[in-house]
C-alpha cells in the first residue's frame, strides 16, 4: 500500500497536524511506503544553505511523525523549493535496491532550480519504479512551456547513468504542482460549476486533460477521475477561492499520475495479452484532495495506491542476528550470512539502531564487518561490538547491514532487548536522545 502526498506549501512552515493528509487514523491496513512531494518549500538563500548541512524542518517534521509508527526515510532530494521524501516500513528495507536520486532544473532556461523536476528511483522487490516531483511553469498562457518542459525533464533524468530511462522503469508515478489551468470558461461558470459540484462540466477544458488527446508522451500517463474542487487557488486559512485583486480562476493544478511500462507495450502489440504475464500491477484506491490545510494558497493532494508485485526478489542478501544477551556489562556478538552473491566490501557496516529510527544516519552505534570480525566459516560470520559502545540504558533494538556497493540496507534484524546496565549514566541518555540529530562523520570521512 503506497500514499503519495503532493502539496504546494507556499514557503510555509509544517501545520500542527498531518493525521488526515497521511490517513493515519484510517481504518484499513496500515500504508507500507509514504512518498510526499512538496513544492515552494522556504528556499531563501539561508535557509537554502542551512538546509544542505542539515535535514530542513518538513523533512524533520515527517520524520517525527512517521518514525514512531515504525517507517524510516528510505530517500529524499532537494532541488531549492522542490522536495521529495520516501518512507517504508523496516520490513522492506533489505528489498529496496538501487536507489538514485536525480534533478533537473528548467527555470531561467535550465540554470534555475525554481521550476524542475526532482525523481528518485529504486528496485522494489527486483521490479523498477519511479517517483517524479514536478513544479511546472505557471498562469494560463503557458500550456506549451509546460509541456516542453516535462518532456526536457523525461528526456534529461538519469542521461549517461547506468541506469534505465525514466520511462524503461516498470512504473513511474509522476505528480506536483502542474500548473496546468481551465481553459475558455470565464471564472464566473467555473466557480458556479465548482458551487454546484458539476466538476465533470470542466474536465474537458482541463489543460492536462486536452493534451492527454494530443502529446503521444503523455497518452500514456493515467490518472484518477478529479472529483474534488481544484486545489488552486485559495485565500490562506480558508476554503474560499482567491477574493485578491489577481481573482485566479480556480484549477486542478495539483495532480498525481502514473504510467505502467508493461500496459504502454501491450497496447501496441496485436492480439490478446495474457495476464499470466504480468508481474506488477497498480490500483487506485482514493484520489482526494484535503481542504482543511490552509497554510498555502494550494490545498495537498493525496492519492492510495495498491502495489500488486509478483517479487523477483524474495530473500535478503544478509541475515543477521544478535547473539546471546545484550546489555553495557560486556562485548556483544552479531552473527550474519549472506547469499552466495552478494558483493561484499571493506567498508560494509552493521549499525544498532533504535526500533523508531528516522534514517540510515540515525544509528546509535556501528561495527565494521571486516575490521571487527571475530570468527568466519562457510556458513557465516561473527563481528562483535565493544561493551562501551552498547547504550547502558538499553531498550528495543535493530541491527541493520548496509552495503557500501549497493547503497542500501540489505538485512535486517528483528527487534530485540538489550538489558538495562546497572550502571546507567547521564551522558549516555544525552548521548541516546541526541543520537540522531549527529551524521556520520566517521563513516563519511572513511567512504571518502
Amino acid at each position: 500500500r503506497l500514499h503519495l502526498v503532493t502539496w504546494n506549501v507556499g514557503t510555509a512552515s509544517p501545520p500542527p497536524d498531518v493525521t488526515s493528509l497521511l490517513q493515519l487514523n484510517s481504518l484499513g491496513p496500515t500504508m507500507d511506503m509514504y512518498v510526499i512531494g512538496l513544492q515552494e518549500v522556504n528556499s531563501k538563500i539561508t535557509n537554502f544553505l542551512s538546509d544542505l548541512a542539515f535535514d530542513d524542518p518538513w523533512s524533520i517534521f515527517f520524520m517525527t511523525v512517521l518514525s514512531p509508527l515504525g517507517y524510516i526515510k528510505l530517500s529524499s532530494v532537494r532541488m531549492q523549493g522542490l522536495l521529495l521524501l520516501i518512507f517504508v516500513k523496516h520490513i522492506h528495507l533489505p528489498f529496496i535496491r538501487d536507489i538514485h536520486t536525480q534533478f533537473t532544473r528548467t527555470g531561467l532556461y535550465g540554470y534555475w532550480g525554481n521550476k524542475g523536476g526532482v525523481s528518485i528511483r529504486m528496485s522494489l522487490y527486483g521490479h523498477t519504479v519511479c517517483f517524479m516531483n514536478c513544479h511546472l511553469p505557471a498562469h494560463m498562457e503557458n500550456t506549451e512551456q509546460r509541456l516542453d518542459d516535462f518532456e526536457k525533464i523525461l528526456e534529461m533524468q538519469f542521461e549517461g547513468e547506468n541506469i534505465p530511462s525514466i520511462l524503461e522503469h516498470d512504473v513511474l508515478f509522476w505528480f506536483g504542482d502542474l500548473n496546468f489551468r481551465i481553459a475558455d470558461y470565464g471564472i464566473h461558470f467555473v466557480r458556479e460549476s465548482i458551487n454546484n459540484k458539476r466538476y465533470s462540466l470542466l474536465w474537458e477544458k482541463d489543460q492536462l486533460n486536452m493534451a492527454k488527446k494530443t502529446e503521444a508522451f503523455l497518452k500514456e500517463f493515467i490518472e484518477g477521475p478529479l472529483q474534488f474542487k481544484p486545489t488552486y487557488k485559495f485565500d490562506l486559512y480558508s476554503d474560499v477561492y482567491d477574493t485578491s485583486e489577481k481573482k485566479r480562476k480556480p484549477a486542478w493544478t495539483d495532480r498525481i499520475l502514473w504510467r505502467v511500462k508493461h500496459l504502454c507495450q501491450n497496447a501496441s502489440k496485436e492480439g490478446d495479452f495474457s495476464e499470466e504475464e504480468q508481474t506488477i500491477f497498480v490500483t487506485l484506491n482514493n484520489y482526494v484532495s484535503h481542504m482543511s490545510y490552509g497554510i498555502s494558497d494550494h490545498k495537498p493532494v493525496t492519492g492510495t495506491f495498491g502495489l500488486e508485485l509478483k517479487p523477483l526478489v524474495s530473500v535478503p542478501l544478509v541475515v543477521l542476528n544478535p547473539e546471546g544477551e545484550w546489555s553495557a556489562e560486556h562485548d556483544v556478538i552479531i552473527r550474519y550470512s549472506a547469499v552466495p552473491e552478494f558483493p561484499s566490501s571493506a567498508w560494509d557496516w552493521i549499525g544498532l539502531f533504535k526500533v523508531t529510527f528516522r534514517h540510515m544516519n540515525d544509528y546509535v552505534t556501528y561495527a565494521w564487518v571486516e575490521d571487527d570480525e571475530i570468527s568466519s566459516d562457510k556458513d557465516s560470520k561473527q563481528v562483535y561490538m565493544s561493551a562501551a559502545e552498547v547504550p547502558t540504558m538499553g531498550g528495543e533494538f535493530l541491527l541493520c547491514y548496509y552495503s557500501n556497493n549497493l547503497q542500501s540496507i540489505v538485512g535486517i534484524s528483528e527487534p530485540f532487548q538489550i538489558q538495562p546496565s546497572k550502571t546507567s549514566t547521564e551522558k549516555d541518555l544525552t548521548q541516546e536522545e541526541n543520537s540522531w540529530m549527529q551524521e556520520p562523520d566517521n563513516l563519511e570521512s572513511r567512504d571518502k
